[in-house]
């Protein structure tokens, strides 16, 4: 049952890469990524000379930026991944854009819906093929069950639950953990991009977020939201990041729920982060042998595997002269949800996605 899980590749893999940043999630996932798909990385730029010159050392590419400028300048680049925190996308964005370079652009895209908006903006008005670095759709898990529902084997659609309970005090990432804005922005972003992906937008959501005693970061930690899906498809995703107990308790699943089937797993890359381990997935269907589940072995991870897919969609979207489906303009849904999150906590309502349209 050849469940076309594994990210599809371009048939050209020689356009030329450059990142712009080189932080941890650059050496555990991009590179890596990059490397076990055959991509052309040509060189690498970062603020901290020292950090950039040792990933190239460590991923043989060979040029180390001293400016952005010269990055920018360069003729062999012709895809420029911005591996760099929201605030400093969207000056980014219009310098790339501006140089020509095709883009894929970090998740969140802006930390403020207008932001995103006017990044989309420069983009399309500079002709280029601008991505999202929302890798979870090309996670093995979230493909297969793609493949499944694209098949008809789950009917209509009804449930979509993803829920995660694990520690995670996000000691890595300083920045991240003075940021108001927390779990949803940086992290429940993914699960709204791959039910959006699988399910479809939704018409409204419902938020909640809170925090755990004597935690040391600013935002929320913990949250629950609640997604209307069309027709009478419901969405849940609870996430907390503050289990009390050992790993033995945690937990990553998923589980998509229909008329005619079910598809459930695990999220293998967050029981032991960052070393992960491979997704699981079962599934059922009443069109297929009602009386079965089936057990696919799944090989790869969300992370650093499905980071290939984000690259290679670009990719392939640069030379069929079309859209990436992870485009600029398609995150602005899943940017809708997740700031009408924070709205919706906030102002303690429903929030209705329509609300974004006309900004």
């Amino acid at each position: 049952m050849d469940l076309q899980y594994k990210p599809a590749m371009p048939a050209d893999k020689t356009k030329g890469i450059a990142l712009i940043g080189a932080g941890e999630i650059v050496e555990a996932c991009h590179l890596p990524a990059y490397r076990l798909a055959g991509f052309k990385v040509v060189g690498i730029y970062d603020q901290d000379s020292t950090r950039s010159e040792r990933l190239a050392e460590q991923f043989e590419i060979g040029k180390t930026y001293r400016s952005l400028d010269e990055l920018l300048s360069d003729p062999s680049v012709q895809v420029v991944d911005l591996a760099v925190p929201a605030k400093a996308q969207p000056a980014l964005v219009k310098q790339a854009s501006a140089a020509g370079k095709h883009l894929l652009c970090q998740k969140p895209l802006a930390e403020t819906y207008e932001e995103a908006l006017e990044i989309e903006a420069v983009c399309r008005e500079a002709g280029i093929k601008a991505a999202v670095n929302q890798q979870m759709r090309w996670s093995p898990a979230i493909q297969a069950s793609h493949t499944i529902i694209q098949r008809g084997w789950l009917g209509e659609l009804l449930q979509a639950t993803i829920a995660v309970n694990v520690r995670q005090d996000f000691a890595n990432w300083s920045w991240l953990r003075e940021t108001p804005t927390l779990e949803f922005m940086y992290h429940s972003i993914h699960y709204i991009d791959s039910i959006r992906y699988l399910f479809g937008d939704p018409e409204c959501i419902f938020a909640d977020g809170a925090r755990f005693p004597g935690q040391s970061c600013a935002g929320e930690t913990r949250t629950l939201l609640h997604m209307k899906l069309p027709g009478e498809a419901r969405g849940l995703i609870q996430d907390n990041h503050n289990h009390i107990a050992g790993s033995d308790d945690w937990y990553a699943t998923y589980r998509f729920e229909g008329t005619e089937g079910i598809v459930k797993g695990t999220n293998g890359s967050l029981y032991n982060y960052p070393i992960g381990r491979e997704d699981t997935l079962s599934f059922f269907s009443k069109r297929i042998r009602s009386d079965y589940w089936f057990t696919p072995s799944l090989e790869g991870k969300w992370f650093p595997h499905a980071f290939m897919g984000t690259m290679g969609e670009l990719m392939r979207a640069i030379e069929e002269d079309r859209e990436p489906i992870n485009s600029v303009k398609d995150n602005l849904k899943t940017l809708q949800i997740v700031f009408g999150a924070y709205r919706s906590i906030s102002e303690d309502r429903p929030v209705y996605l329509a609300e974004f349209e006309g900004m």
